[in-house]
């Protein structure tokens, strides 16, 4: 569905120029939730940006749905959602216009009754005549992915879609992203939040200076590094880590370890990060 061919994309900023991918190849199949994880400035909007029409690879192809994505724009355009990192939104304008002015520029048919589908999916139908500027962060980030989601794309594209949301909200969005999954659509989400994708993602790709440093399920890239972690907090109040294969090598390290606090914990995601890459997430 998604095929990424050696994309290379640079900026120039006084005369100083930055690497945002570096040479990235990638297929993501039809159906899956797909995971970008990595810190700031790793590359993973950049790369949401190329796909989504947005800006142009200096090099390399991405070719969706069978249309390379420089030379047939409208084309993806077509079967692509989009929730950006910013919000948008009209907030001068109800949630049912925000729908209506996106549908109408999208040529949805059967507008109205996709609009009430989509906002009733994200749990918003009652509030479908509320100004947007008095909506809670949370629900203004649903009515960006209703908004996505309206035109029915094959290819949902989330960029960091619960940002700055909190516990509760952001498990909300997760239900959400979730039936999107289970309409048959392809999700590619970006996101920094270690809990967000180890829970909705099948596939992750680690992303480290604009480099893909590796690519594989959750669980694989936890068993690949070590499935034990031994957090070793020293007199000094430095923290320590190390990973193991198994539980039984975590406790014997331990065992052996005084005048320190050690607790011993499964990996996750972050652990994994820090392995390959050296950075913190």
């Amino acid at each position: 569905m998604i095929e990424i061919s050696e994309i290379t994309k640079t900026y120039t900023t006084n005369q100083t120029k930055t690497i945002a991918v570096d040479n990235l190849s990638l297929n993501i199949a039809r159906g899956l939730v797909f995971g970008l994880l990595g810190p700031n400035g790793a590359g993973k909007t950049t790369i949401i940006k190329i796909l989504t029409t947005l800006s142009k690879p200096d090099t390399g192809r991405c070719i969706i749905d069978g249309f390379d994505i420089t030379t047939n724009p409208i084309e993806i355009k077509k079967r692509i959602g989009v929730v950006p990192q910013e919000n948008n939104l009209d907030r001068e304008l109800t949630a049912w216009e925000n729908l209506l002015i996106y549908g109408m520029l999208h040529d949805v048919k059967d507008l109205e009754a996709k609009i009430e589908k989509s906002l009733k999916m994200v749990e918003l139908w009652e509030r479908k005549d509320s100004i947007v500027s008095h909506f809670s962060g949370g629900m203004q980030r649903r009515l960006l992915l209703a908004r996505a989601m309206l035109p029915e794309p094959s290819i949902l594209f989330l960029d960091e879609p619960t940002i700055g949301l909190d516990p509760q909200i952001r498990r909300q969005m997760w239900d959400v992203i979730r039936k999107t999954k289970m309409q048959g659509r392809t999700v590619v989400i970006t996101t920094h939040y270690i809990e967000e994708a180890e829970t909705l993602c099948d596939l992750i790709g680690i992303l480290s200076k604009g480099r893909l440093v590796a690519i594989d399920t959750p669980d694989n890239l936890k068993t690949m590094v070590g499935r034990y972690v031994v957090d070793i907090i020293d007199e000094e109040g430095h923290l320590n880590q190390h990973i193991f294969k198994s539980r039984e090598e975590a406790h014997e390290m331990a065992s052996r370890l005084n005048n320190c606090s050690v607790t011993i914990r499964k990996s996750n995601l972050e652990d994994v990060f820090i392995k390959i890459t050296g950075e913190r997430i």
